[in-house]
């Protein structure tokens, strides 16, 4: 059996609880993973609140991790025992519901096409804060056609997505003028990320901004208000559904492991970088206290979670033969634990 924190109900944050999972059995084409880190989502709590994706309860929630794999399916090609991974577990695009088993937990399956080799220079909790954002952000820039020489707004510079459309902007797709907002406290952490501009919302209104801009990606859902800075030609990307401006396109994410392997050049020569909120990262007996935070609103750069409580490994007589992995119970033993 292994720790997870779960909710069998929709609800606030307070239905998390942590208690017990089995140890899941990788299928032909998964790696069992046991972790490292993981990341928080908006994406996670709005799942939590409403049923906005198919899943069957008890959910354990969570899409970003970093880990090292201690057992694979027969199928599996591209990674070994021992090998550091990082992804996004979560396809949104397949077929059927989502995994119940999601990151927050000390072990779990994933196919081997949604993961990537951790840059060595990064460490798990580094790697656990990329996934989904940076693959959100770069279907943005896909999704709008964006061009290198072309100037770009970004509308949230400092959270999460925001943190990473400013630097891809800037170094893998060419920008020649970058624009953020944010508000005062973060205007010097946005500019250290490589806008050339920063605008601080608090103080000045889209309306009061003179220039138009080739590209809007508003990564805060406020395009209703920000499209007034784009030009009348000019690709509007949101990233929250549904879009507020009949102007604007939704952009989800492709989940792809080969993505995240093409931007290791940039990680580690650091023109890629991740940023982690500095409340963090929490430990796992911290999880409401780190959704606490991430729903404020205020968080700087990715809420990440690690320090997993236990480093057992489960006990196989062939680490990478499926057959010799113990099958699951059928049920799941529930307990719950303080977190204080």
């Amino acid at each position: 059996m292994q720790k997870a924190w779960f909710y069998e109900e929709y609800g606030p944050k307070e239905v998390l609880k942590l208690g017990y999972f089995p140890i899941p059995t990788p299928q032909h084409n998964q790696l069992l993973i046991q972790f490292r880190a993981a990341a928080l989502n908006p994406i996670d709590c709005k799942r939590r609140q409403r049923p906005i994706f198919p899943s069957d309860f008890p959910v354990v929630p969570g899409c970003d991790m970093a880990g090292i794999v201690v057992a694979k399916g027969s199928g599996v090609t591209k990674f070994n025992i021992g090998d550091e991974v990082y992804g996004n577990i979560q396809d949104f695009n397949a077929e059927g519901k989502l995994k119940q088993l999601g990151t927050l937990a000390e072990f779990i399956v994933v196919e081997e096409s949604l993961v990537a080799t951790k840059p060595n220079n990064l460490s798990f909790e580094e790697a656990a804060s990329l996934p989904l954002a940076v693959q959100t952000a770069i279907e943005g820039f896909e999704t709008a056609g964006f061009k290198a020489g072309q100037n770009i707004f970004v509308v949230g510079g400092a959270g999460g997505v925001g943190t990473l459309v400013i630097q891809l902007a800037k170094h893998l797709y060419g920008a020649s003028y970058v624009v953020a907002t944010t508000s005062t406290p973060k205007v010097e952490f946005v500019k250290n990320l490589g806008a050339d501009k920063v605008i601080d919302y608090t103080k000045t209104t889209y309306e009061e901004i003179d220039e138009k801009y080739d590209f809007l990606y508003d990564t805060i859902g406020d395009c209703k208000n920000s499209f007034v800075v784009a030009k009348e030609d000019a690709p509007i990307i949101d990233i929250t559904w549904p879009p507020s401006h009949p102007r604007a396109v939704y952009s989800s994410l492709t989940v792809s492991g080969e993505n995240l392997e093409k931007l290791r050049p940039y990680l580690e020569t650091g023109k890629l970088k991740s940023e982690i909120d500095p409340t963090g990262p929490y430990k796992f007996t911290d999880v409401i206290e780190a959704f606490r935070h991430l729903e404020t609103g205020r968080a700087r750069g990715k809420v990440v979670i690690t320090g997993f409580p236990s480093q057992h490994i489960p006990s196989f007589k062939s680490s990478d033969n499926i057959n010799s992995l113990p099958p699951p119970p059928h049920e799941m033993v529930s307990q719950e634990m303080s977190v204080y």
